[in-house]
C-alpha cells in the first residue's frame, strides 16, 4: 500500500501535550511524525507487553504508535523513563474498555 494513502491519528491528549513542548522539541516530533507517515516500520518494535507497538526516538523521547491498514495511530509521547509504563497503562486501559 502506497504510504501516501495512510492517514495519521493522533489523540487530542497527545496534541494537547506536544503543544507545550519547548519549541525546538516539537519541531523535532513534527519531523518524525512525517517520517513514520512515510515509512511506517522505521521505529523499533516493541515486545512482550507492548507487543504490536512500535517506537520511534526523538532526543530523549520517545513517540509509540501502531500501524493499522490506511492509518498510523500515536499511542504516546514522552521522556523515554516513563513512556513505556504510560503505554502499558493506557494499552490496559483500552483493553479494559473494549472487553
Amino acid at each position: 500500500m502506497p504510504s501516501g494513502q495512510r492517514k495519521l491519528r493522533v489523540p487530542d491528549e497527545i496534541v494537547e501535550l506536544v503543544r507545550h513542548f519547548h519549541p525546538e522539541l516539537k519541531a523535532k516530533i513534527k519531523a518524525a511524525l512525517k517520517n513514520i507517515l512515510e515509512s511506517p516500520a522505521c521505529g523499533k518494535a516493541l515486545k512482550d507487553e507492548l507487543h504490536g507497538l512500535r517506537s520511534y526516538r526523538v532526543k530523549r523521547f520517545r513517540i509509540i504508535y501502531r500501524i493499522g491498514g490506511k492509518w498510523i495511530e500515536i499511542v504516546a509521547v514522552g521522556p523515554r523513563r516513563c513512556v513505556y509504563e504510560e503505554t502499558f497503562r493506557i494499552i490496559s486501559r483500552l483493553e479494559k474498555r473494549d472487553t
